[in-house]
C-alpha cells in the first residue's frame, strides 16, 4: 500500500504553514510506502503524481472548522471553481478522468486563526498540529 501525503498552504502566511509543516514532520518519520509533498496549492499537474498512489491525504488550514481537526474522506467532485488552484475532490476527479483511477484520498484539515503576512503560527494553530500528526500516526499505522 502506498501512500501520499500532501501538505499545502503559505508558509509565510502564519497558521496556513500548518499544513506543509504537518507533511514535513510525517517526512522526518521516514516511513516505507510513504511520500510527502509540499506544495503551495493545488495545481492540476498533481493528478499525475495522485494517479501512481493507493492512498492519499491532504493536510490544510482551514477557518471555521470549530476547535478540532478534522479528517474527512473524500469523493471526486466538479470544481468549485476555475483557475490556477484547486481543490482535493476535483484532483480526484481529474486523476480519474486522466488516468483511470485514484487513490483512496482524506483530507485533514486543522483549525487555523491567523493568516497575517509573516505571522507566528497561533495557539490554536500549534494545538492542531499535535492533534493532527497523531491523527496522522493512526491512519498511516493502518496500511
Amino acid at each position: 500500500m502506498t501512500w501520499l501525503v500532501l501538505g499545502y498552504g503559505n508558509e509565510l502566511r502564519g497558521d496556513d504553514a500548518v499544513g506543509p509543516l504537518a507533511a514535513r514532520q510525517v517526512e522526518a518519520w521516514h516511513l516505507p510506502e510513504v511520500r510527502v509533498t509540499v506544495t503551495h496549492g493545488l495545481t492540476p499537474e498533481l493528478a499525475e503524481l495522485l494517479a501512481g498512489f493507493d492512498r492519499a491525504i491532504f493536510i490544510d488550514a482551514a477557518v471555521g472548522t470549530e476547535d478540532a481537526v478534522q479528517l474527512v474522506e473524500l469523493v471526486p467532485t466538479a470544481p468549485a471553481r476555475m483557475g490556477h488552484t484547486s481543490d482535493p475532490g476535483w484532483l480526484l476527479s481529474l486523476c480519474e478522468q486522466l488516468f483511470d483511477r485514484r487513490p483512496r484520498a482524506w483530507l485533514l484539515t486543522l483549525p487555523a486563526e491567523r493568516f497575517d503576512h509573516g505571522a507566528e503560527l497561533s495557539l490554536l494553530a500549534r494545538r492542531s498540529l499535535t492533534e493532527a500528526l497523531a491523527r496522522l500516526q493512526e491512519l498511516l499505522a493502518t496500511a
